[in-house]
């Protein structure tokens, strides 16, 4: 009987804006969810999360900048920020079970990134202090998040944030932040699409100016 071939990376890896991601197949994705199952969503990457890459790939990132992604999950698109921008880069989220597949994923791109158990409502604004721009994806999703998020938004643009992203594939949730955050930050709203690693379509909202 022969040996049984090896998973080529083709079959369990896979690549975005740069980024390398492990699909759930590969063997130390599949080792982690044995001891690690995230309990808020955090079990899979979300392709509003390509997004906000495609539109920074575009914008662009001053050198250096300070990155908070909130509700991050796997932490992609810190890491996207670490790899190309050289960004200094904090993850935070409520469930800090998805930490390991953020650090792992951290350690195959060959960045480091900080990370915070935080829900929303607990960044305080000292947390929020120094940091260039702020970024989550899909993370808007229930009703009952609509006052934690926007309060945030309201905090981290007094705290001195040149830019916060959200991307949401239009949610009813995400929308009622959408229309706080235009009436009192005058903010942006652009659909946006990729068609790369996967085909998404969404929204991006878009506080402040560059950062």
């Amino acid at each position: 009987m022969g040996k049984k071939k090896a998973k080529s990376s083709k079959s369990t890896e896979r690549s975005a804006f740069g980024v390398t991601i492990l699909k759930s197949n590969h063997s130390r994705i599949r080792a982690l969810k044995k001891e690690h199952e995230p309990d808020i969503h955090g079990d899979k990457v979300w392709n509003s999360s390509f997004l906000i890459m495609d539109y920074l790939d575009r914008q662009g990132i001053q050198e250096g900048s300070k990155v908070m992604e909130v509700g991050c999950g796997w932490g992609l698109l810190g890491i996207y920020c670490a790899k190309k921008w050289g960004a200094d880069v904090i993850g935070v989220d409520a469930d800090n079970k998805v930490f390991p597949y953020l650090h792992l994923h951290a350690e195959v791109n060959e960045v480091t990134m900080r990370t915070r158990m935080a829900r929303f409502e607990n960044l305080k604004k000292s947390h929020l202090e120094g940091t260039n721009l702020m970024l989550g994806g899909d993370i808007c999703f229930w009703d009952e998040m609509v006052d934690p998020l926007s309060k945030l938004v309201n905090r981290a643009m007094k705290a001195g944030i040149d830019q916060v992203i959200i991307a949401d594939p239009g949610r009813p949730p995400f929308d009622e932040v959408c229309v706080r955050a235009q009436k009192k930050w005058g903010a942006e709203l652009k659909q946006w699409e990729v068609e790369t690693p996967s085909r998404a379509r969404g929204w991006l909202l878009i506080v402040g100016g560059q950062a």
